[in-house]
């Protein structure tokens, strides 16, 4: 239940990645661009706000396990988004969405082709189990 628990985790952070990316599409990969438009920044601020939320819903047995990411940092930033109210930096935010979030999305898209092949095999290994007790007569 656990795996199952991380695996809609590791899902919905990589769906708000996605969501990221959409947004930079839609206004442009450009700094100075999103320097200027509150809708810009607020749009990805949510994101990242959501990301560093989720972070927190991880067994801390999958934390220390996929340690490769620094998930307490993404909660911090979580709470800078959130408690800072419009006072964030533009530049750390930029930098974030920018550099960080393709790693992160990355990083939690192998895990989670991972996760879903042990699945398949585990699944497979069930099937053949299964197979093996019918009894033809």
């Amino acid at each position: 239940m656990q795996d199952n628990r991380n695996a809609d985790v590791l899902k919905h952070i990589v769906l708000y990645c996605e969501e990221i990316n959409k947004t930079i599409k839609r206004f442009g990969n450009n700094y100075d661009t999103f320097s200027v438009d509150s809708v810009y920044q607020n749009a990805v601020a949510l994101c990242v706000l959501q990301i560093g939320e989720l972070t927190t819903h991880f067994t801390e047995e999958f934390k220390n396990t996929y340690n490769e990411i620094p998930w307490n940092q993404i909660k911090a930033l979580r709470n800078i988004v959130a408690h800072n109210y419009g006072k964030i930096d533009k530049e750390t935010l930029w930098e974030t969405i920018s550099n960080d979030i393709p790693k992160l999305q990355d990083y939690c898209s192998r895990i989670e082709k991972q996760f879903k092949a042990m699945l398949q095999e585990c699944i497979s290994k069930d099937d053949e189990r299964d197979n093996s007790e019918i009894k033809i007569p």
